[in-house]
């Protein structure tokens, strides 16, 4: 099994504290990085400790040896790496994971993943570093990272990718975003469970109303347990579902981008609404249907403002 040179954990504000103190006292060089409490370095090991959470990312050849010995014993009080399968044993029953990419953007299709994974295949990921996508900061590790879990050993996959002009005919046939995003959840299992007919659990993340979720599910999806719960990413399988999604949804806005030869923004900025008016005023509505989420009141803004000097 190879070393761990990465490692991320939430803390409380007093254990970032505590640890503070602790590196202090040690003798570690602190440096200011932006978006960080603190940061510290010494021989093999960087700690970098965010604001946001707060959480502490480790990163280096030592990571190991710090954990277990700084980290664990003297400020989380609990001994879980190497334990994970005793702690968390549901990670590593055989079980379906489920997530979607896309949801919030604009631009761009919906993309929904799931992945089955076993007890061999949750460790071989959990090597990998698969984490939740929206922890990963750079689309070329995203990619990288897609390629090595696709290569991983009994796992088994399904990407169901919705292109914008589809999801805008999709959510009028359904009518809100949950019933379709239900549709595609159900359908990834369905598939999967062709793949695998014996696993017996699939996870999501949860649902407003879990109820629609539920009902969506077909044939095969009926007969498995069915377990919608927050930050289901911690899971191995719904993260690297979310990894499957993401680099979807990141190919499509490059591809389509260098096809209309301006590039598609993420999310719903001010430099978003500012790209959909020009490709309006280029293409049309029904252009602009071809690459964007119509229910968005971003599509409205524009067509509505169009030519009238408006700026996002």
């Amino acid at each position: 099994m190879p070393a761990l040179t990465t490692y991320t954990k939430p803390l409380s504000s007093e254990q970032a504290t505590r640890l503070r103190g602790l590196l202090a006292e040690a003798g570690w060089s602190f440096e200011s990085k932006p978006y960080c409490l603190y940061a510290a370095s010494r021989n093999r090991v960087n700690v970098l400790v965010y604001e946001k959470g707060p959480k502490i990312v480790v990163q280096g050849k030592d990571t190991e040896d710090f954990i277990t010995n700084v980290l664990e014993p003297q400020v989380l009080g609990v001994a879980e790496l190497g334990y994970e399968e005793v702690h968390h044993p549901e990670m590593f029953q055989p079980h379906l994971g489920i997530d979607e990419s896309g949801k919030g953007d604009f631009f761009g299709p919906l993309v929904i993943a799931g992945v089955y994974v076993d007890r061999e295949v949750a460790h071989a990921l959990r090597e990998l570093g698969a984490v939740d996508s929206k922890r990963i900061g750079s689309d070329d590790k995203i990619l990288k990272l897609a390629e090595m879990i696709r290569k991983v050993p009994g796992l088994k996959s399904e990407v169901i990718q919705i292109n914008p002009g589809r999801y805008n005919e999709l959510y009028e046939k359904f009518g809100n975003l949950n019933r379709l995003l239900a549709w595609g959840h159900a359908k990834v299992i369905e598939v999967l469970l062709e793949k695998v007919p014996g696993c017996p659990t699939a996870i999501s993340d949860q649902f407003a109303n879990p109820a629609v979720l539920q009902r969506a599910l077909q044939e095969r999806g009926r007969g498995i347990q069915l377990i919608q719960r927050t930050k289901a990413e911690s899971d191995p399988a719904v993260a690297a579902a979310s990894i499957l999604a993401r680099e979807r949804f990141v190919q499509w806005l490059d591809q389509t981008g260098q096809r209309l030869g301006r590039e598609l923004p993420k999310g719903v900025s001010p430099l978003v609404k500012e790209r959909a008016r020009g490709l309006f005023e280029a293409m049309g509505e029904d252009g602009l249907r071809q690459v964007a989420k119509m229910h968005f009141k971003t599509s409205q803004e524009v067509m509505s403002r169009s030519g009238e000097g408006w700026q996002a």
